[in-house]
């Protein structure tokens, strides 16, 4: 194992970090809040030091990255990103406590938009960007950028890649990785900037426009104010709503449109998917909610808001969905779990995780009716092999037994309700952000203990990088020579 180069790796992305923290620090200086700015001032200083006394000391002798050392680097890298992110709340006594600050910035890296705050309304411009922001460098992984940015000596960038980007298979869409990271935050980026001007066209500020847009890309969640997203215009909401559905598709599929590769875009089985849960969601949701509002097109804009935010696992609403039929919750519960697409920034198990697991066991059925036929699975018309059908199964198990571990550890707090409990292990194993009950979407998760807030951020970090990067990276034997 490359010890030194996983160091040395980790190192950079802290530096980055601290690069990336002073956007927040000229928000809050043009904004004149001078508490602001020493947070994030200390903060980078800390950041640069750390950053650059593990790139001298772990300087590497070969710069070779296995899929072991991608693993690991990623996991502590959104470790370390996650604890130095959260000094600036701290330091400005924002989000004074250690525990709720970490939840809080964990939330913001993992898109997950799940939050401690109650008087959001009250926090400064520069710590609101902050949150807003870490939502983004989440979103497509600030690893990816770091591969966008700075040349790699090592032929296997890829593995890091892998480790980061979410969904069962992650290739490159041309030969070079770092040019395969490029067109990603091209995208990325463009789409994020024509959101802004969308949202700014409407009449919204500046700095509200520039957090939601930031928000959205990275289907994160966090807003500024109190109500989400319910206060401002349905213009707005309407824009949100469909840049919530854009940010939730696989980005490949953006970049085979600037080739004009029109056919294998619309014949893609999970945009079609995708497209598919989103309408018949939304059509439930609406018959369910239509006697609440009394108004089809107010019942049809919250349905539509709300089924993007949480298939996307963006968070945002515009409603107390608490207070919605059982039909339309339940809908929203299933919802949590799905997730968008593929290669895309929202979280939860993947559409194309769902679909090949369904074929997997129509295959097993139709073999049970015929022992001696020979069905093979197919997916986006290639024939998986056994080796990814066993990785996607294997992969739905952890996954289960992550949020039933997560469950049964807030089960012990005695003022949550079941409801509560599972709805919050579901929505942040699967990155979503607000639950049902006590953490529904006008609530938040403050009122769990400092132990149960710990074990809801790694849950927050499993579900993002999909489990498996932090169980090898604590895993024992991933460390021998062998």
């Amino acid at each position: 194992m490359n010890r030194r180069m996983i160091f040395y790796m980790v190192g950079n992305i802290v530096l980055l970090e601290a690069v990336l923290l002073l956007l927040p620090t000229i928000v809050a200086l043009i904004y004149q809040e001078m508490n602001g700015v020493n947070a994030f001032s200390i903060t980078i200083l800390i950041a640069a030091a750390v950053g650059a006394g593990l790139k001298i000391v772990f300087r590497p002798s070969s710069r070779v990255i296995y899929a072991k050392e991608g693993f690991i680097i990623v996991t502590f890298a959104w470790i370390l990103l996650s604890l130095l992110g959260c000094l600036p709340f701290i330091i400005s006594r924002e989000i004074p406590d250690f525990f709720d600050a970490f939840f809080e910035t964990a939330s913001g890296f993992t898109t997950t938009g799940a939050s401690i705050v109650r008087d959001v309304e009250s926090m400064s411009y520069g710590m609101l960007f902050w949150r807003s922001f870490t939502h983004w460098l989440g979103g497509m992984g600030v690893l990816v950028l770091i591969m966008a940015i700075l040349p790699s000596d090592s032929g296997r960038a890829i593995h890091i890649m892998r480790a980061e980007m979410a969904g069962p298979v992650i290739g490159k869409i041309v030969p070079r990785i770092r040019e395969t990271a490029k067109i990603l935050y091209y995208i990325y980026l463009a789409l994020t900037v024509i959101e802004f001007f969308f949202l700014w066209a409407g009449n919204m500020p500046v700095f509200d426009s520039a957090v939601h847009a930031l928000g959205t890309a990275g289907t994160g969640g966090f807003g500024i104010k109190a109500d989400s997203i319910a206060s401002y215009s349905p213009y707005l909401q309407w824009v949100i709503t469909i840049f919530m559905i854009l940010f939730g598709i696989n980005f490949n599929l953006y970049y085979l449109l600037l080739l004009r590769k029109f056919k294998t875009v619309f014949t893609n089985r999970e945009l079609w998917f995708y497209a598919g849960v989103i309408l018949v969601s939304v059509s439930i949701i609406t018959y369910s909610i239509y006697p609440i509002y009394n108004n089809f097109s107010d019942s049809v804009r919250h349905s539509f808001f709300q089924v993007t935010s949480i298939v996307s696992t963006a968070g945002f609403s515009t409603a107390d969905f608490n207070l919605w039929p059982d039909l339309a919750k339940g809908v929203l519960f299933i919802l949590m779990f799905l997730g968008g697409c593929a290669g895309s920034t929202a979280g939860g198990l993947k559409l194309s995780r769902v679909i090949i697991l369904f074929k997997a066991v129509r295959k097993d059925v139709r073999h049970l009716l015929h022992p001696r036929s020979v069905a093979a699975v197919r997916f986006e018309g290639k024939t998986l092999d056994s080796a990814t059908l066993h990785g996607v199964t294997t992969y739905f198990a952890l996954y289960i037994i992550l949020i039933a571990v997560t469950f049964l550890v807030l089960s012990f707090e005695p003022s949550f309700d079941l409801q509560s409990n599972l709805t919050a292990s579901v929505t942040c194993c699967n990155n979503v952000g607000p639950g049902l009950g006590l953490v529904g979407p006008m609530e938040g998760f403050g009122g769990y203990s400092w132990f149960s807030k710990f074990v809801l951020t790694f849950a927050m970090l499993f579900g993002r990088l999909e489990i498996y990067p932090i169980l090898l990276a604590f895993y024992p034997k991933t460390w021998t020579k062998k």
